[in-house]
């Protein structure tokens, strides 16, 4: 667990060490012209606290903190911007606190039903826990490489890529939309918070049927388009003839038996259900 370490203020530490530093040159110097060990030895030790203070020294720029251990022992993390100082018997590690970006490759997978499919995403994250970051994963970057790429996977596993196969999905990966990208962060910051890691938003970059499937998969899509299509405009066409029937029959135009009533039923949908525009045929003559 991260915690976080108040250093003391480094412009006090740089002040003490500059003027220590003029002090112990001038003590040298003068006590090698007149020949005093016992100066020459103090202005050495003022050198070497000097030199023992600006170790101590440490710059941390925004976003960025520096993580703390001594001898091995994890000590603290500081946040705080600015010259900052702490025990020179620290060893220091940087660490950048700032929004990064990784976009995982595009993925061979099977969706839920089987299917081949190429997924890839871009993913959006920042160090939240520094202790955690360091200590607890070997390599940072494989790391969240590995499991981004794994939390890509699982997503693509349990989700078919649409509902034509599996009608009764509730979320599909071409239509979710918001839920699977909810699926797809949660899924990640579960596996990333192991290494500290917070991911703030994740999209997916690339979606599509694997190259072996694709073209019996578009002729598939574009079959069960026309089949929708065709649909509706048969029920809309036999929308059309029942209203012109009531209203003929409502408003007493003419009289038509069943055998008529067939014949104008098969006229007015071969007109509204064709393809191309029908040619009319006016009878001049008696219906009967």
């Amino acid at each position: 667990m991260e915690k976080l370490l108040k250093p003391l203020s480094g412009y006090r530490a740089a002040l003490f060490a500059l003027v220590s530093f003029f002090i112990g040159f001038a003590l040298i110097v003068g006590g090698a012209q007149q020949n005093e060990g016992t100066q020459v030895f103090f202005g050495v030790l003022l050198l070497a606290a000097a030199a023992f203070l600006v170790k101590g020294l440490m710059i941390i720029d925004p976003n960025y903190s520096i993580v703390l251990t001594f001898f091995g022992k994890y000590v603290g993390t500081v946040r705080e911007n600015g010259l900052q100082f702490v025990n020179p018997f620290y060893s220091k590690l940087k660490v950048s606190l700032r929004m990064q970006s990784i976009e995982s490759t595009k993925l061979k997978v099977n969706d839920k039903l089987g299917n081949p499919i190429e997924i890839a995403a871009v993913i959006l994250y920042q160090i939240e826990d520094t202790y955690k970051a360091v200590f607890d994963v070997t390599s940072f970057n494989d790391y969240i490489r590995n499991q981004s790429e794994a939390a890509v996977r699982h997503l693509a596993t349990t989700c078919p890529y649409d509902n034509i196969e599996d009608e009764k999905a509730h979320v599909t990966l071409r239509d979710g939309g918001e839920q699977v990208i909810e699926m797809l962060e949660q899924e990640l910051n579960q596996r990333l918070n192991k290494a500290g890691v917070l991911v703030t938003e994740a999209r997916i970059s690339h979606l599509a049927y694997a190259a072996e499937i694709a073209g019996a998969m578009l002729q598939r899509q574009q079959a069960t388009a026309i089949v929708a299509a065709r649909t509706k405009i048969v029920e809309g066409a036999v929308g059309m003839v029942e209203m012109a029937l009531a209203m003929l029959s409502e408003k007493d135009i003419v009289v038509l038996d069943d055998d008529k009533k067939a014949a104008m039923v098969s006229n007015l949908m071969v007109v509204l259900c064709g393809e191309k525009a029908a040619s009319p045929v006016l009878n001049t003559g008696s219906l009967y």
